[in-house]
């Protein structure tokens, strides 16, 4: 307290008037830098949240699982060799017997050569274990799930990547087949339960996706295409399917990879004898968030006594348009950088890629044509979305 007394008014005068002076002065907040912003958010948080995107960060991409087609790997990023983006949600839909679960078996396989743990979590009971095996896939190395509700599913997820520091592949199969809690306890009347999944799932993405991103773990759900049901015709024609699950998961995923087949006859791969031992899948980026929706493919799927994916047979389809293939009558001719070129006939086209340099140049022709022709922008769109509607119309129509 100031002193009393007549020198102590004075002192108390003159006390008050600093101490107001002192209080009258705002405290001016001094200017931060980026860097110091993002520390503080980062304390705010409790975990990394603030990112320099010129250093490491959750958004970039910097690994890809393939998929087992180079011609789809080529496909999924503008500009790189890719395949399914590790750190991100991926959709695999199709209709019925276009290799949904094949692909999904044969990225795991790829997955786990990369070091990446796999959680199979399997709604329909029915996955083969010899046939993961065949495909490639370590059984002893697989974590496999019954994939009992919905919220199981999410909340296992979320568990293992708060109890782990390993990087995961999480395959959901599939998102349309698992019912949710209320399903399971209900009766089996659908309006009683109704948009009940999209809820959840809206819910659920929402807590999964940064978490996902942030401890490298990829989500890969495989789907059902469904015809889309709607009163506008145009519409129909336009979007014939759909796939269940609602608007959020559409929203949450970074690729969305649509399979459909032909009925006809020839889409089928026959053996000698004329039985059915593989079929025919059309390949389509229905989504990218990579600047390479609605760009498609096509390859051919083994499953009967052999198991895979046609690979180097779809190369040749793939580099069809290319000016360095040349096509006389029944005969191909190959055309190598040294000017020089080498014949042969499509019958033989696999005889022909067992040469090492052939094979070589088959490969740098389809970086060209597949990657860097669409990077650049070069020749006619068509070429990379097949923007022929007669064909889409068909296609439609035949399936």
């Amino acid at each position: 307290p100031p002193p009393q007394g007549g020198m102590g008014l004075q002192m108390s005068h003159h006390f008050f008037k600093n101490t107001e002076s002192r209080m009258a002065k705002p405290v001016k907040a001094g200017k931060l830098s980026i860097d110091k912003m993002r520390d503080l958010i980062n304390r705010k948080a409790g975990m990394s949240v603030a990112h320099n995107l010129k250093d490491e960060n959750p958004t970039e991409v910097k690994e890809w699982i393939p998929t087992g087609s180079r011609w789809l790997d080529s496909m999924v990023c503008k500009g790189k060799l890719a395949g399914i983006p590790v750190g991100k949600v991926t959709e695999i839909a199709g209709l019925e017997a276009t290799g949904k679960s094949y692909l999904a078996a044969q990225v795991a396989a790829n997955a786990q050569k990369m070091g990446i743990d796999v959680v199979y979590f399997d709604s329909e009971s029915a996955i083969d274990p010899a046939f993961l095996e065949r495909t490639g896939c370590n059984l002893e190395n697989l974590l496999y799930v019954q994939a009992t509700s919905v919220e199981f599913v999410l909340e296992t997820i979320e568990e293992l990547m708060g109890s782990s520091e390993n990087r995961m592949l999480f395959i959901w199969d599939s998102l349309a087949l698992t019912p949710a809690v209320s399903d399971i306890e209900g009766d089996f009347n659908p309006q009683s339960s109704m948009a009940v999944k999209a809820r959840i799932l809206a819910k659920g993405m929402s807590k999964l996706t940064v978490p996902i991103a942030n401890s490298q773990s990829t989500f890969l759900v495989l789907n059902q295409l469904k015809t889309n049901i709607t009163r506008s015709p145009s519409e129909a024609m336009t979007t014939p399917y759909m796939t269940p699950g609602g608007k959020a998961m559409i929203y949450a995923y970074s690729l969305r990879i649509w399979l459909t087949g032909r009925k006809a006859k020839a889409s089928f791969v026959l053996d000698d004898k004329g039985f059915r031992i593989g079929s025919e899948v059309k390949v389509k980026l229905e989504k990218s968030r990579f600047g390479t929706q609605g760009r498609q493919c096509s390859f051919k799927i083994l499953w009967g006594d052999e198991i895979g994916v046609q690979d180097e047979e779809s190369w040749f389809e793939a580099i069809k348009g290319s000016k360095h293939l040349n096509n006389s009558g029944s005969w191909y001719s190959l055309e190598y950088t040294d000017g020089t070129v080498e014949k042969f006939q499509p019958s033989k086209w696999m005889k022909a890629l067992e040469g090492e340099k052939f094979k070589a140049r088959v490969l740098e022709i389809m970086d060209r044509e597949v990657i860097q022709k669409f990077d650049n922008r070069e020749g006619d769109a068509k070429d990379f979305y097949n923007l022929d509607e007669e064909s889409n119309k068909s296609e439609r129509l035949s399936v």
